[in-house]
């Protein structure tokens, strides 16, 4: 007997995350997509894995209309999977998650977004670490939009981005 996979859409929008180095400007920028890289390096036994590279942006240059592009990407994917997780650049992720949760307040299935404060290429990133909770977390959850970041998981709405403590926090914490 066979046991059923988790269906898990992973739908990739850019930002710090998946930022690289192009030696010809001189600076960190989306351009090459390495999370298929970064998902490599995980164990991810029991899982079938969608990928969605639906934009790659440094989240401060998203408009509304990215925004919700990406909450219907994410309604699209709760017919035929079981979570989904969205790689989101920082910056404008609270406005992402609102947006989902206004728009599609009913999701019948857990939404993940997660994203880092430093780029993946660097020594120091916790890129991989973000993105190996939000693996597990987006099976265990209820339906809802959620962050996971930094060991911690908070449910939209709400959140915020703490730019002292560099985490993301319930409002007025």
């Amino acid at each position: 007997m066979t046991e059923k996979l988790f269906t898990l859409a992973i739908i990739s929008t850019g930002g710090t995350i998946e930022k690289t180095y192009d030696e010809a400007e001189g600076i960190l920028s989306n351009g090459l997509t390495v999370l298929d890289m970064m998902i490599d390096r995980l164990q991810l036994e029991g899982l079938q894995i969608d990928r969605i590279s639906l934009m790659n942006k440094d989240s401060r240059d998203m408009s509304d209309q990215d925004h919700k592009q990406i909450a219907q990407a994410v309604s699209e994917c709760e017919e035929t999977h079981d979570g989904v997780i969205v790689v989101h650049g920082t910056d404008t992720l609270s406005e992402t998650g609102e947006c989902i949760s206004k728009l599609y307040p009913e999701l019948k299935i857990p939404c993940i977004l997660t994203g880092a404060m430093r780029p993946w290429i660097m020594r120091n990133t916790d890129s991989l670490q973000n993105l190996a909770e939000s693996f597990a977390v987006v099976q265990l959850l209820s339906p809802g939009v959620y962050v996971a970041m930094h060991s911690q998981v908070l449910e939209f709405p709400g959140i915020v981005k703490d730019t002292k403590r560099m985490r993301f926090v319930k409002k007025d914490t």
